[in-house]
């Protein structure tokens, strides 16, 4: 789930996180503004307006590796908050895609696991998507690319089966999701014999990769995301101070106005 890397690196000295970590990088780092609204100002997408933007990427990448398009669609939705997190309009990291010890691009930090969790920067959202099929490619995932590219169920199941991310119900807001918003409208169909291409190249791809594979496996941590269920009663406020977030930046995150929360809502509360 790489992206393309400067030949010539600004090394930018940081506070290095508090607790154990490894050795002191020496990518550009990305500093966004303290509060998410001084950010550079881009545009705040709702869901069916990120849907619209991607689509045609995501399948784009359903076409070369077979991950249904369905599946990108709802992970970058709930992932990145429909575009509106500060990963993905800062850094352009649609996928919370973190760095490991070989990346070379640029890198921001931010909290999630850890206060000072590392992730990846691209140049554009286009760069995350690819990077997002290419961080796929790995051993634990194998299995799924033997699916159909218009099983977004098996894919959905297969992920949260992988350790794709934390989440308990990681599989389930991503069939929501799909079905919501139809997304499965851009999944295709194909004849076994492709079916087939597919699978013998994506899979030698895999295998060729593994050696250098296993050495990083370790150091790729489960997304770790943090998405609220809205219950009944509950208040933007309450929610708020539950999770140590502004009211403000809930509403751009989700582009809702407090008005707009009901029982059953999914809420992306982490920036």
């Amino acid at each position: 789930m790489l992206a393309s890397c400067s030949s010539k690196k600004q090394v930018v000295k940081s506070t290095p996180p508090a607790a154990s970590q490894p050795p002191k990088r020496t990518n550009e780092v990305i500093r966004p503004a303290q509060n998410i609204s001084e950010n550079i100002l881009v545009k705040k997408y709702t869901a069916q307006e990120y849907i619209e933007r991607f689509k045609a990427i995501a399948i784009t990448e359903m076409d070369r590796y077979g991950i249904p398009a369905s599946i990108t669609l709802a992970q970058g939705l709930l992932e990145s908050g429909n575009g509106n997190g500060t990963l993905a309009r800062v850094a352009n990291n649609h996928f919370g895609i973190k760095c490991n010890t070989d990346w070379q691009g640029k890198i921001i930090y931010q909290e999630d696991d850890i206060k000072d969790d590392c992730f990846r920067v691209y140049n554009s959202p286009e760069e995350s998507f690819r990077d997002h099929s290419e961080f796929l490619k790995r051993k634990r995932y194998a299995f799924l690319f033997e699916l159909d590219k218009n099983d977004f169920t098996g894919w959905a199941n297969g992920l949260k089966q992988a350790g794709y991310a934390t989440n308990p119900q990681y599989a389930n807001l991503l069939i929501s999701l799909v079905q919501r918003y139809q997304l499965d409208q851009y999944d295709r169909k194909e004849q076994l014999a492709d079916k087939e291409k597919r699978e013998d190249k994506v899979l030698a791809e895999i295998a060729k990769e593994l050696p250098q594979e296993i050495k990083k496996e370790t150091a790729k941590e489960p997304v770790a995301m943090k998405i609220y269920e809205v219950k009944a009663g509950d208040t933007l406020y309450a929610i708020s101070k539950r999770f140590g977030i502004s009211v403000d930046d809930i509403k751009i995150l989700n582009n809702i106005s407090a008005a707009d929360i009901k029982p059953g809502q999914l809420l992306l509360v982490s920036k």
